[in-house]
């Protein structure tokens, strides 16, 4: 059984890296396109530090069993290229994770989003991980194909 649960889904998004990177630096927009965000739109959040920069956490807590309790953190930023988080969940269940956006220039205005995500598997959770991969990777899909909607209006 795998130790590290690897999931990665990408998009290929109409606009410049640019564009498409001084969109994502800020997680706060991660309302306006990942479904776990946009699940509970009644959850509590908030915020420490500036947003768009490494240090910057944003925590949410929800009544709803689908989104959960927890934080995440940028941990490193490389313009245009990537932004690297740490995730930690406090509920429904507690767990560390990590998670990527990577950008890639693909010819004239366009950009290869891949968002990344992982995390440790234990024993006996490392049992039904293809379906957690099933799962998160099809929120992943539908997260990104929402991103390249807004993103190209």
């Amino acid at each position: 059984m795998a130790k590290e649960m690897i999931v990665e889904k990408s998009v290929l998004v109409e606009r410049p890296v640019n564009k498409v990177y001084e969109y994502l630096q800020y997680t706060r927009n991660q309302e306006n396109f990942s479904v776990w965000n946009m699940a509970d739109p009644n959850k509590k959040t908030t915020s420490e530090g500036t947003d768009g920069t490494v240090g910057f956490i944003y925590s949410w807590d929800s009544q709803d069993k689908n989104v959960g309790a927890g934080s995440q953190e940028i941990l490193k930023m490389v313009k245009e290229q990537r932004i690297d988080y740490v995730l930690k969940f406090d509920r429904p269940m507690k767990n560390v994770a990590s998670s990527s956006f990577i950008l890639e220039p693909v010819g004239e205005g366009k950009t290869k989003v891949t968002w990344d995500f992982r995390g440790p598997t234990k024993f006996p959770m490392s049992l039904f991980s293809w379906i957690f991969k099933r799962m998160l990777g099809k929120s992943l899909a539908q997260s990104l194909e929402n991103l390249k909607s807004l993103l190209e209006k």
